[in-house]
């Protein structure tokens, strides 16, 4: 369509365009993919969402492809020379937040059937889908994301704030935050 542009985030480099085009604000329902996803926006607290992107087949190779299970039973020995020479951001707290999330999506897994079933609920299983203009309207954080952060919170996550929340509800297709000028959006494809 004429006059379609995609949001200005996504124009940064080849790989920000590739993953607005093929995977942000598309729902998955992919207990692996939503905890990569949760993971990876976890680690992005203070960084670049780009520096994590460059670095998620690190992260990938790191933390067993984000099987929740392997990642669970991870041993301190394999999380300390993740931090010494893994090809992800060393951060010690972001490195074990991965273990302890997956301990969390276990436990929210045997209540609610499935982590995806946990996130989704909040939505009532729907994607919202938004109709910004402009970039300077998306919300950093809004209301769900405060109320799904102070859960994961109580339930044992940890790098869940209410910003990094609303991003992975973005990412993972919750929101649907693509401007309404962007091809991407749902009313345009």
């Amino acid at each position: 369509m004429s006059g379609q542009k995609i949001c200005p985030w996504a124009e940064s480099s080849v790989l920000m365009k590739q993953y607005h085009d093929q995977e942000w604000g598309i729902p998955s329902k992919d207990n692996t993919y939503l905890f990569e996803m949760l993971n990876l926006e976890g680690a992005q607290a203070g960084l670049s969402w780009s520096t994590i992107l460059n670095k998620r087949e690190g992260y990938r190779q790191a933390f067993h492809h984000f099987d929740i299970d392997k990642c669970a039973a991870m041993p301190e020995d394999e999380l300390e020379k993740i931090l010494s020479t893994g090809e992800v951001v060393r951060h010690r707290l972001k490195i074990n937040a991965v273990r302890k999330n997956a301990v969390a999506a276990q436990l929210v897994a045997k209540e609610y059937g499935s982590f995806s079933t946990y996130i989704w609920q909040f939505s009532e299983q729907k994607q919202i889908v938004n109709h910004w203009k402009e970039a300077g309207q998306v919300p950093a954080q809004n209301e769900m994301s405060v109320v799904i952060s102070k859960d994961m919170k109580k339930r044992g996550f940890t790098f869940v704030g209410p910003v990094i929340i609303y991003s992975f509800l973005q990412a993972i297709g919750v929101y649907d935050d693509h401007l309404t000028t962007c091809p991407c959006h749902t009313n345009n494809r």
